[in-house]
């Protein structure tokens, strides 16, 4: 039996955003964004804490902030779904150098509904 080894690591961040509509932008609102990132690591065990770091700093960059008037969301719609490719690039892109894989990443943006990248190839439920 082949046994998956992962860690998942779940953050919050406090920023807002203005979906932006054919018809115009609509209004500014707060979210609590919650992130989930499920890691394999490469070499049976990394620095948790290290990891933690890493994430922590790629969403520090969004922490408080008007997701709109980032220069990453000054063409792209700022919406639960980008905001969820966004971050796993940067995720997975710092936890590739540092021995861990981001597996799977989940943001959502409510309490009820949430977007999901998963490239392990499991089926989903």
């Amino acid at each position: 039996m082949h046994k998956q080894r992962t860690y998942i690591i779940k953050s919050y961040v406090n920023a807002s955003h203005a979906v932006r509509w054919e018809s115009g932008t609509g209004k500014r609102h707060n979210h609590t964004w919650e992130i989930q990132c499920e890691l394999h690591t490469v070499n049976k065990m990394v620095a948790f804490f290290d990891i933690e770091k890493l994430i922590k700093a790629a969403l520090d960059e969004l922490s408080g902030k008007f997701l709109n008037d980032l220069p990453e969301f000054a063409t792209v719609n700022p919406t639960v779904e980008n905001v969820t490719e966004y971050l796993f690039d940067k995720i997975d892109k710092l936890t590739r150098e540092n021995g861990a894989q981001l597996l799977r990443l989940q943001v959502s943006d409510s309490p009820t509904r949430s977007y999901v990248i998963d490239v392990t190839g499991r089926n989903l439920p």
